[in-house]
């Protein structure tokens, strides 16, 4: 049987597993986390051209002192320039909305390809609460995909929104508030979906290219802000 092409993500992943020099977790999020987080069915995200992760508080000194670890970030970088792929932002959880014990809910991604890289990601739901931060196509596209492949509830997400600590920024926070309804409202197509009263390919999401422009408002900050929160080194 052929091997499954290499795609972006994985491409970046074994760049960096070749600097590094012990074993290293890494929780994915972002595209990435999608395209290797769910199988075959996350294979159209492989065309990300970055990987972003979360850095766990309780875990930041023995990170920040992990010179192997930033050193093979580096190399990683300079070396796929050319390509247009890099390692891209690196959030602590007080950066991100994530639901409180998110670290102990994380799900192991396949990681036999790596010599000391390990990849998780977080649950499905908290998945979903680190896209709620923009309100743009992307990450509408891309909580409708997480939704379609674990039923989540109301409950489920109204206990995550109520109680995922504020967000360090004030405007993301009110983004995130806002994006409330809308995901519920996501949650809510996707269960009738999976009951099929809404079959997926006649729903108007599928037929309508532009069925997210009803649920998305002006982006109230530029994305280039989310590079403020990025861990300088």
């Amino acid at each position: 049987m052929a091997a499954s092409p290499i795609n972006n993500p994985q491409r970046i992943l074994q760049t960096l597993d070749s600097y590094l020099e012990k074993e290293t977790r890494i929780v994915l999020i972002g595209r990435a986390a999608l395209a290797l987080g769910y199988g075959d069915r996350g294979a159209r995200f492989g065309k990300t051209q970055d990987v972003d992760a979360i850095l766990p508080t309780v875990e930041m000194a023995r990170i920040e002192a992990d010179s192997q670890f930033w050193k093979a970030i580096d190399l990683t970088n300079k070396s796929l320039e050319s390509s247009g792929l890099y390692v891209s932002h690196l959030f602590t959880d007080r950066q991100i909305a994530l639901t409180p014990g998110w670290l102990g809910k994380i799900e192991m991604i396949p990681s036999g390809d790596y010599k000391f890289l390990r990849l998780f990601r977080p649950s499905s739901l908290d998945l979903i609460l680190t896209k709620m931060m923009r309100n743009d196509k992307e990450d509408l596209e891309d909580i409708r995909f997480i939704l379609s492949q674990e039923k989540i509830d109301q409950r489920q997400l109204d206990f995550a929104f109520s109680g995922s600590a504020p967000l360090e920024v004030p405007e993301l926070q009110r983004i995130f508030t806002e994006m409330q309804p809308t995901v519920r409202k996501l949650a809510a197509e996707a269960d009738l979906a999976r009951e099929g009263k809404g079959l997926p390919g006649t729903t108007k999401s599928m037929l309508d290219p532009d069925w997210w422009s009803e649920y998305i408002k002006p982006p109230a900050i530029e994305k280039e802000r989310g590079k403020d929160r990025e861990i300088e080194r």
